[in-house]
Parts: structure tokens; sequence; C-alpha cells
């Protein structure tokens, strides 16, 4: 995709003041891609790490590779910067031999060097950089350098250094001449509506010095000082009247996530189809049903956007992970052409998936357009965060399964959901700003819309439904329901979670009725010899693990992520009190990402997925009531603390001549699943919804 678009060298690498420049559409949220892309700068232009710059993705300027998501960043921008710099390559030493001669083979790259064999001619090759015509296009079929088992020197995390010290720059602490800050002020619940605000209030904030925007039932507030906005706020949330409604309906959402309320899709090869959906098997041997909560993404800081009007141009500063569909939806939304928006990628609080971050940009610009030439910081608040970005959405997975001679001969997997896709892309009917929370309250709304079904291949809450396993006969449905309380959209990993979740958790519970070894029976019914590498070497780890204590219970899992990217085992041990309080003490991550570009980057995306995946496992789901959500805080909103952090080791099995493949959304799945089985193992209770709380091990321990 990314190439297609952006064909030329010049698109992907340019050299400024002495230093070579990188440019890439996928921005950078804490999974490390802008080093990751030095490195491969690196490794075919051997120019040192210290002359190597990432250029700001910028809209207009920036390579546009539509949203950073989907573990896609270095299978698509990794991809185009080594085609380019191979390319690149080429072209200066070309350049080299028309102006000095020799044959191309005589000449050698060294640290960003031309050496002319058996001669003293030495050329930078960032000085020649700029003589490549940029129209040259990117040789798109090149192969990457060969090179052993990974003995390059690595880069320090771009930025790690500033962000240790308290000095690197997030969007929140952006800073402009004569800046007014600004707060939302929200209803108490998605479905109320503003019907007044009390005179006398807003004649006293004016007379603060405060500015109120108003339209419909979007408001907001602004003023020079953080501090009196905050009190402001408050102050005029109490003096607005709302009409309630209805409040938020009360309803048990698994039992909604059936499929008498669904539109309903057969599965073929991943990929929705209007084929006739086959009745499932009447009496299957195993048969169970996977729950999970809606969960948020819990961002440790909230969202937050800068912007700034003109009065002919709207300048954007968001941490958003898609700024050119943004771009779209935001002028969309406000009547500008393209060109009149400009946004510019600051980093804020790390996140896979649709937060806040776009919301808060697009309110950022509805108020600094009521208040031109005038930068505006917009900052959302825990509550906000917590409150209105858009969940994840709640899923049930309906498996059955038939063995014969100790394998899976029948599979049927059913998965219920809301939309994964409420990003602001565009589409018809106004699609993208129809998914800008603000316009949903403006006097002239726009959306929402309808959901509309995802058909794409591994897409939204079908994504991993199909087996990695070979079974020779599945049944895969995706069912969408819609008119649910909350407004969903995409979170890490989308609904590969919840499906990994349902199938590694039935794959150890039929191995187990079955009195074979559970890893075994994963092995039995894989015919990939990478996906079989790692559980062989998850399976010699574990043979060295000591005996395990009374309490505890152990795990393993396994999956690929869209059948497609990182293969990953693994393994959890851990233990459960008299409490029904799970505490995780080890892991084991084995994995297969292809050819490792940053080594210490994959291990922390590993990691980082385990522990997101232990949040939602043990903790997260969002409450509500009638008159709102109640998960607004850290308290009635727990994530995973310190204190249950376990050891986790990970091992990498490079494969220097194979692809690189995505692998940020690659553990969280099969870590949801092993947790799921070690507290079987230690209990002899078999969980299957989200989260694995205390009271729910009691509850599931007393019902049996």
């Amino acid at each position: 995709m990314s190439l297609q678009s952006h064909p030329l060298i010049a698109d992907w690498i340019t050299a400024r003041d002495g230093r070579l420049l990188i440019h890439t559409g996928k921005v950078d949220i804490g999974q490390r891609i802008s080093t990751a892309l030095i490195q491969i700068a690196h490794e075919e232009l051997t120019v040192p790490y210290e002359r190597i710059d990432v250029a700001p993705v910028c809209t207009g300027h920036a390579p546009d590779e539509g949203i950073t998501s989907g573990s896609n960043s270095i299978e698509q921008s990794g991809h185009a910067l080594r085609c380019a710099a191979l390319s690149l390559r080429d072209q200066v030493i070309l350049l080299a031999a028309a102006r000095n001669g020799g044959e191309i083979a005589d000449w050698q790259l060294k640290d960003g060097v031309l050496h002319l064999n058996g001669t003293n001619h030495r050329i930078d090759i960032i000085d020649l950089i700029p003589d490549v015509p940029s129209d040259t296009p990117v040789d798109q079929d090149r192969l990457p350098t060969p090179r052993g088992q990974s003995t390059l020197p690595r880069p320090e995390m771009r930025g790690l250094k500033d962000m240790v010290q308290g000095s690197f720059v997030y969007v929140h602490d952006l800073d402009r001449p004569g800046m007014l800050h600004a707060r939302i002020i929200r209803p108490p619940h998605a479905r109320a509506v503003l019907r007044d605000v009390d005179a006398k209030t807003l004649k006293t904030l004016n007379g603060l010095g405060l500015s109120i925007i108003r339209d419909g039932s979007f408001l907001a507030l602004a003023g020079p000082q953080e501090w009196p906005v905050i009190k402001a706020a408050t102050t005029l949330f109490a003096a607005c009247d709302w009409d309630l409604r209805d409040g938020l309906p009360e309803i048990d959402v698994f039992d909604e996530l059936r499929a008498r309320n669904a539109q309903r899709f057969l599965v073929i090869d991943a990929t929705p189809t209007t084929e006739d959906i086959p009745k499932p098997d009447p009496d299957p041997d195993h048969a169970a049903r996977f729950e999970r909560p809606y969960q948020l993404h819990g961002s440790l800081a909230p969202s937050a956007a800068l912007a700034q009007w003109t009065g002919q141009k709207l300048i954007l500063h968001s941490h958003s992970q898609g700024i050119y569909p943004l771009r779209e939806s935001i002028a969309d939304g406000l009547d500008l052409s393209l060109e009149q928006v400009e946004i510019t990628h600051v980093p804020g609080s790390g996140c896979y998936g649709h937060t806040g971050a776009d919301d808060a940009a697009f309110e950022a610009c509805l108020i600094a357009m009521a208040l031109p030439e005038t930068p505006i910081l917009l900052k959302w608040t825990r509550e906000d965060e917590h409150g209105w970005e858009p969940c994840a959405p709640a899923m049930a997975v309906d498996l059955a399964a038939t063995v014969a001679d100790g394998k899976i001969t029948a599979y049927s997997a059913e998965v219920f959901s809301d939309t994964h896709r409420g990003r602001p892309r565009p589409g018809p009917d106004r699609t993208g700003p129809s998914r800008l929370l603000a316009n949903h309250f403006r006097a002239d709304p726009i959306g929402p819309n309808a959901a509309m079904p995802n058909l794409g291949r591994h897409a939204g809450m079908h994504r991993n439904l199909d087996p990695v396993y070979a079974f020779p006969k599945t049944r895969l449905v995706k069912n969408l329901v819609s008119d649910l309380p909350h407004r969903t959209s995409a979170m890490r990993c989308l609904g590969a979670a919840a499906n990994i979740f349902a199938l590694e958790s039935f794959m150890d519970e039929i191995a187990r009725q079955h009195s074979v070894p559970p890893l075994a029976f994963r092995q039995s019914q894989l015919d990939d010899p990478r996906a079989l590498a790692v559980l062989v070497e998850l399976e010699r780890q574990i043979e060295m693990r000591p005996s395990l204590a009374d309490g505890c219970g152990r795990g393993i899992s396994y999956a690929q992520y869209k059948n497609q990217m990182t293969r990953v085992g693994v393994f959890v041990e851990l233990a459960v009190n008299d409490r029904a309080e799970i505490s995780l003490l080890d892991a084991i991550i084995v994995a297969d990402a292809g050819r490792i570009i940053d080594e210490n980057g994959l291990t922390a995306q590993l990691e980082g997925g385990f522990l997101q995946a232990a949040s939602w496992a043990l903790y997260e789901q969002v409450k509500w009531d009638r008159d709102g959500i109640q998960s607004r805080d850290w308290e009635n909103y727990p994530v995973i603390r310190f204190d249950n952090v376990p050891n986790i080791d990970v091992t990498l099995l490079d494969q220097a001549d194979a692809a690189s493949l995505g692998a940020g959304e690659a553990s969280p799945g099969p870590t949801i699943a092993a947790i799921a089985n070690a507290v079987f193992d230690a209990t002899g209770i078999r969980l299957r919804r989200m989260p694995f709380t205390p009271e729910a091990i009691m509850q599931r321990a007393a019902t049996g």
C-alpha cells in the first residue's frame, strides 16, 4: 500500500544539513517504529545512527500511510523504507562511478561513505543524495541485504533519554504565545441534551475573562490560565439544565449478543461472505461460550490537542494514529478544503487503538474556529477519557467441536460483537465526521451513523476467528449486533483478543478432557514448521522449570496474529489464594517475528502486550447504569499494578532470511488464554468470561 501511493525514493529518504532524513506516515505511539526505521536505514545505507533523523509526521509532507494500526508499521513503512534505501544505494553508487570512474562492483559502502577500491576516493553518500533526481522511482522488488543472526549494534530508543529526564515534549506540554487553555462541559451521559445554561453564571464567567463556546449541546470554555478554567468548568456544569431522556439502557449485553439481533455472515478464508450459513452440528462433542465485557484503553494520560485557526488555515497538533483520515473528516465536518487543514503528530500517552485523541483534536478545532488567531490547548480530564472514549466492544464467542482419534475434526465458531470500526475514516454518508464525538452534540449534528459490517480479511470482530490449526472442517460465522449501549471502536487486537482467548481455552479444555497434554494436543494439529518450532522451544523452557508449588497452576497457549504475522507461544505460572485472588508469578514468551529489526523494541512490544492483556483478563470492565458510565476513574476501573507484574522471559526466534512480521498485537490473545488455562490448572475452575476477578471465581466455584 505505502509504495503504491508513494513510489519515489524522495518520498521516503532525503538529506538535510548533512544528515539523512527518513520520512514515514506511521506515527510513534511507544512501539518504537521510528527507532526501527532508523535501524533499517542504517542496515542498508550504513549511515551511523547519530546522523539519521526522522521527519515530523505532518499532513502534506509525510507519506499518507493511513492509520498506524494492525501491526502493519514494519511491513508497510519498514518495507517501503528498505526498498527506498536499497534503491538509493544503487543510485549514489552510479553517481559516484560516473564522476570518479571505476566499476560499480568496486565501490564499497561503509559508515555511510563510498570507497573506490585501490584509490583514495571517499564520498559521503549524504552529499550525493541531493543530486539523485527527485522523480527517481523505488525498485519495489529489491530484497534486503542478507545477514546472519542479528549482530548489528542497536540504536537507543528515540527520545528515551528525554523521557527519562522529563524533558520530552508531549502534546500536553505544548505552549504558544497567547495560548488559551480549554475544557469541555460534558453531559451526564451520551443521550442527554443541553436545554439551557444559567445566564447569570455565563455573565459571571465572561466577567472573569473566560470565553464560553456553545454549539447545540456542545459546550466548552477557554481562558488564559489552566487552573481557573478547570474550576470554572465545574461551575459551568452546575449551571446547565440537561434533558436526560431515558438514560442509558440497563441491559445484559451478553444476552443481546445473540443471532436473533445480528447481521450474520459466513466467514470463508478469514473473509465474511454472503454465502448461506450452514446449520450447526446439533450434537457436538464439546461446546462452550466465551465472553469479554466492554473495556477501555486505559491510557495513563488523557487525550489532548493544540489547534489554531488563522482565518484561512486550521493548524492542529494531535496524537492521533491517523492524521490523514482525521484531516479529511475534520475538513468535511467544518466545511473546509483539505488544504485548509494541517495536522502534525505530536506524541501523547502511548496507546493502541481509538482513544479520545481524534475527538479531542476535533473539539480543539471547534473552539479554535470560534476564537480565531488564538492557539487553543484542550486537555481531556480522566473522567472525560474514561467516560467518553470509544470502548472496546463487548464480545461473545460460541464454540463447538467434534473430536475423533484425539484430534478436532469439525469446528464451529460464531462471534458476536458491535463494530470495532469507529475511527473517523472518510466514507459515504459523511462517515468520517459522523464518528467524531462532538458532531453528535452540535446544533446541526452529524451522526452517529449505524455501523456497517467490516468485510475485510481478518478484520474487526472476525480477526483470528479462522483457526490457525489444521481442522478438516470449519464453520465460522460473524454476527454484527447494533443498538447496544456504548460507542465502540478499535482497541489493540480488535476481535483477535477474544477469539484467541476462546479458541485457546477451548483447546486446553478439550485436551484435558481427552487426557492429552495441552501442548502436544496443539502440536498434533499444526502443520506450520515455524509454529511447531515456537512450541518446541516453549516446551524446552517449561521442562527446565522446578516443580509446581501448592496453590499454583500453569497454562500455555499459541497464536499467530491474523494467521500471517508473528507466531507466539505463551506460558504462565500463577497462584490463586484462599480469597480467590490471582497472583501472576512467571511468564515465558517465545516468538517468531521473522527477520528482527529492533530486538529491544520487539521484546518490549511482546512484554507490553502481555501486561495489557493480563490487565484485561484480571481487572478491567466498564460498568454503567441509566445515569451514565460509572467507570470514570482508576478506582472504579482498576488496571494491573506493579505488585502483580510477573517475571517475563522473552525468547525471539530470528529468521534472518524471512520477511519481518508485525508483532505489536501478537501476544495479548494468547496471554489471556494462558492465564485462564493456568487458573484451571490451579483450581479446576474454567473461566469463560473476563475479567477473572475473585468474585467471578467464587461465583463459578459455587455454581459448578
